[in-house]
């Protein structure tokens, strides 16, 4: 298991992106130099938790619950036999493209040691919105990312440090519970019967997903 690509977006103004000021940092490219990865602080201030990395859309974006973005290169060939198309690392405006890791069927909470230093933790799968989807220039991009149901995951810093493209990933923690990023996606996405299965993943989970879960536990108690 390896990073393959190492990927940061600078600010761009573009026409379909949602933000007020046109600018969005999706559009990341692979760089060859050591990375510095720190948490960033929190949602709605923060953003990106790689040093150089823009995160334009603060509302939905960054912050230490998503400080990174991995991407299996393995999603990424299926998609480009899918779409008949090439798909470069970083397309998916992922910082991480990751070879030889189930990024989707990681479990939350699972952590990851890449190179020397620096400890990630599973927390969510990515959410597809408008920008993603012009970004691509696929019609009904949203709806089919969904569907597939390999969102990628976002990660949380417990280990700051220094990483670069070809670095080692090792699991160094896995919990015992069941709840991947695939379920996690499901339940708050198309299968929200699924929220009370999160429970067990605890305060790994993204804040939101767990107080979704919970929310809909005492509306619809067993």
């Amino acid at each position: 298991m390896k990073l393959l690509s190492l990927n940061l977006g600078r600010a761009t103004a573009v026409p379909y992106t949602e933000q007020p000021d046109g600018m969005t940092g999706i559009d990341k490219r692979p760089t060859d130099a050591p990375v510095r990865v720190s948490a960033p602080g929190p949602k709605g201030v923060a953003g990106s938790g790689l040093a150089g990395d823009a995160v334009c859309h603060r509302r939905h974006h960054g912050g230490d619950d998503q400080a990174v973005y991995a991407v299996a290169r393995e999603d990424l060939d299926d998609w480009e036999r899918e779409l008949g198309r090439p798909l470069a690392s970083g397309s998916f405006g992922e910082n991480l493209t990751t070879l030889g890791l189930d990024v989707s069927g990681a479990r939350i909470g699972e952590r990851w040691r890449i190179g020397p230093e620096v400890v990630l933790e599973v927390t969510c799968g990515r959410i597809p919105c408008r920008t993603f989807q012009d970004h691509l220039g696929e019609r009904g991009w949203v709806k089919r990312f969904t569907l597939k149901g390999a969102p990628g995951a976002y990660l949380r810093v417990i280990e700051p440090g220094e990483i670069r493209a070809g670095d080692a990933i090792e699991i160094v923690h896995r919990p015992d519970h069941e709840v991947t990023v695939a379920l996690q996606f499901r339940a708050v996405t198309t299968e929200r019967e699924l929220l009370p299965r999160l429970l067990p993943a605890g305060e790994a989970l993204h804040p939101e997903s767990l107080a979704q879960a919970r929310k809909y536990v005492a509306e619809y108690p067993a």
